[in-house]
């Protein structure tokens, strides 16, 4: 079960223990321990470290690591064999009920066995792999049986990582997060939004930052308008009854596109240490206008795609979009009067996710676009005009690109889940959202919610292109 290991990094030399609670669950199969298989095959887990489930299924340990092995969401031939094997080798399962406080104890008990094997005390890393209105229930029960105390200042510390969406509304968002701040430092608190961990994604900031000729016509002089596109090709499918508690803008408008709004609008850091950048995304989210009940007509629409009614778990009478589009402004100095278009839906022509800048031309029509691809084909492209050959002056477009599988860069283009779990376990917070950043997203949010019956909801046709 030992591997070998580059131990310059120190947290590979302390003993780790990886809890997941919910390990049955589509996240687990999916994204979590896909994640995890990786970063053992590639040696960038700790030298010592257990991943222990928790689940209200039965199983005994061999069952249990059949289970993995036939869930877990791998292309055969994708990992050596071995790895697969000596992976399963540290998974262990203790069975509970989610509310049951006696099985917290026998978690807690496993885990004291663990750190009584290695002879010392481990970090403790717990994911709540579980529907959002379970999380209350979980955390009063890790806090109850002591599990959020790290063994001390010095030693063995413990980590929560937290899947979005955190809370429904703000209420919510403020009950789950004053939970938190009873139970854990805000430094312990890992709130997962995916999009964050993108390569694509990070890379805005550095393009920004990075090349002086954007920098200084980053602002409303130069800026007519901003495009954040997150679309999906597929409808629920099979989901229904989760995704409509939730619709497009709770799924992932106050998660990921506020997200990317924000690293495009952000002000350049002190540092680029965590704190720093969450600090200036938070101060983007802070400053949104907000839309009020006057306000929402002209600046938000809603629709539903034909069909929505009749998938499996939908209620048979749902208001529940699954097309949102936001006008929304940013009442800052450089941003002020410039639109931010945030659009999303589901069952459209294709899914792509991707921000256009478009640059003001005051002498004609034609302007010049800056494009952030963040999937498919991931990239940057700049359209820019060029004279036509011939007599005159008139002038055509061209598009100058960048791909990442086009250059060598794309061999170290991790899975955003492996990032997201390789810097939680080194403390980086960096692509994890703050406390600021959750509650200024849902103050935005909150109130077109809650006038939601005021706007009229649309239908639109599966695998359409556009929403006029």
């Amino acid at each position: 079960m030992h591997q070998t290991i580059d131990t310059t990094n120190n947290f590979a030399l302390h003993p780790t223990v990886f809890v997941i609670l919910g390990i049955t669950g589509d996240l687990a199969s999916r994204k979590l321990l896909p994640a995890l298989l990786a970063l053992y095959s590639k040696k960038l887990l700790p030298q010592r470290f257990v991943i222990i489930g928790f689940s209200r299924r039965q199983f005994s340990r061999e069952e249990f690591r059949e289970f993995i092995r036939e869930r877990i969401n791998i292309l055969p031939g994708q990992f050596k064999e071995e790895d697969i094997k000596h992976f399963l080798d540290h998974m262990l399962y203790e069975q509970g009920l989610f509310d049951d406080a006696v099985a917290y104890a026998r978690l807690a008990q496993k885990i004291a066995s663990v750190d009584k094997n290695w002879g010392q005390c481990s970090n403790k890393l717990f994911h709540l792999s579980v529907p959002p209105k379970l999380c209350e229930g979980i955390l009063s029960h890790i806090s109850q049986s002591g599990l959020n105390v790290p063994c001390s200042d010095d030693i063995g510390w413990t980590r929560i990582l937290i899947e979005k969406p955190f809370g429904n509304d703000i209420h919510a968002a403020r009950q789950i997060d004053k939970l938190l701040g009873k139970l854990f430092k805000e430094e312990q608190i890992f709130r997962i939004d995916h999009y964050l961990a993108k390569e694509t994604l990070q890379n805005i900031v550095s393009f920004r930052f990075s090349n002086s000729m954007f920098e200084p016509i980053w602002q409303n002089e130069f800026i007519d308008k901003v495009h954040i596109k997150l679309f999906q090709k597929n409808s629920v499918e099979g989901r229904g009854a989760f995704y409509d508690s939730l619709g497009a803008l709770r799924d992932v408008g106050q998660n990921h596109m506020l997200q990317m709004l924000a690293l495009i609008a952000m002000n350049r850091p002190k540092s680029f240490t965590a704190t720093d950048i969450r600090t200036e995304r938070a101060r983007v989210l802070k400053s949104l206008v907000p839309i009020v009940r006057r306000t929402l007509a002209n600046r938000v629409v809603r629709s539903q795609y034909v069909g929505y009614l009749n998938e499996v778990g939908v209620k048979p009478d749902s208001k529940t979009e699954t097309f949102v589009r936001i006008e929304s402004y940013i009442n800052m100095p450089r941003w002020k009067k410039v639109p931010f278009y945030l659009e999303t839906g589901k069952a459209m022509s294709e899914s792509k996710a991707e921000i256009d800048i478009y640059f003001k031309n005051k002498d004609g029509n034609e302007q010049n676009i800056l494009t952030f691809r963040i999937q498919p084909n991931e990239g940057i492209k700049i359209r820019f005009f060029v004279k036509t050959p011939g007599k005159g002056f008139a002038v055509e477009p061209r598009t100058l690109k960048f791909k990442y599988s086009d250059t060598s860069l794309s061999e170290y283009m991790s899975n955003d889940y492996e990032r997201l779990i390789r810097d939680a376990f080194v403390g980086d917070q960096t692509l994890f959202a703050s406390t600021s950043e959750i509650m200024a997203s849902w103050e935005y949010v909150t109130p077109i919610l809650d006038n939601w019956d005021d706007l009229p909801l649309t239908t639109y046709p599966k695998g359409i292109k556009e929403i006029e």
